[in-house]
């Protein structure tokens, strides 16, 4: 473990990818103070919320936030079927291909708005690193998820003239198995994560998301403790 520096922001879903993100962050970073932020902003799969705080628990973060902002999900309901008030969400089959590259459970604009607000929390506290689970997916793709988009919205954020804030995405380039392969190795419990998009009791195992969480286990090659 790296020896103790400045503090963090980790955006915290719940699901995956800012999980594994949260305890990568904590053995390697070491921040004090480490914060973990969810949002939560109308999602369907609101229940990953519950994991997000479990999570923070078990990492032993230093504060855990849950900030209601749904307000968002009404206004871009009409733009996403990830958001109750939207329409349904879609079996990964039933997206076509030239939907992939921005499927119907895009949410407009989240990963800039979320990362804003958290860039100003960190601003306020004096915390200069804020840290969000993006990674390179495997059926499909947002653009608020890659390099291009971190890098502009640093350029932006560089404009500051007193306390900068710098959003880092440590696995922008890695595959969902690789997070999964890293999460074993450090012992995270990912029957306490939430993927699935439709929310439900258990996982539909139809949804984008679900369909690549289960990829992502296969080619790792570890059985996933939600599904088996």
């Amino acid at each position: 473990m790296s020896d103790q520096t400045a503090g963090a922001v980790v955006l915290l879903s719940g699901g995956m990818d800012s999980t594994v993100l949260l305890h990568h962050v904590a053995r390697t970073q070491n921040p004090s103070p480490l914060i973990s932020l969810s949002f939560s902003y109308g999602q369907r799969h609101s229940k990953e919320l519950a994991d997000a705080e479990w999570q923070a628990a078990r990492v032993g973060v230093d504060e855990h936030r849950v900030t209601p902002i749904e307000f968002i999900g009404e206004l871009v309901s009409a733009g996403t079927t990830l958001v109750y008030g939207g329409a349904a969400v879609p079996d990964l089959d039933d997206v076509t291909k030239d939907a992939l590259s921005q499927p119907p459970t895009y949410v407009p604009n989240r990963n800039m708005m979320l990362l804003s607000i958290a860039a100003a929390f960190a601003e306020a506290r004096d915390i200069h690193d804020v840290y969000y689970g993006a990674q390179a997916h495997d059926e499909y793709g947002y653009w608020d998820c890659t390099a291009e988009f971190l890098e502009r919205i640093n350029n932006v954020l560089s404009l500051n003239r007193r306390k900068a804030v710098t959003i880092h995405a440590p696995f922008v380039a890695d595959k969902k198995a690789s997070l999964v392969r890293m999460g074993m190795e450090m012992g995270v419990d990912f029957e306490r994560t939430w993927s699935c998009y439709r929310g439900g009791d258990q996982p539909c195992a139809t949804c984008p998301t679900c369909v690549e969480r289960r990829n992502a286990f296969a080619e790792a090659g570890f059985d996933d403790p939600l599904c088996g």
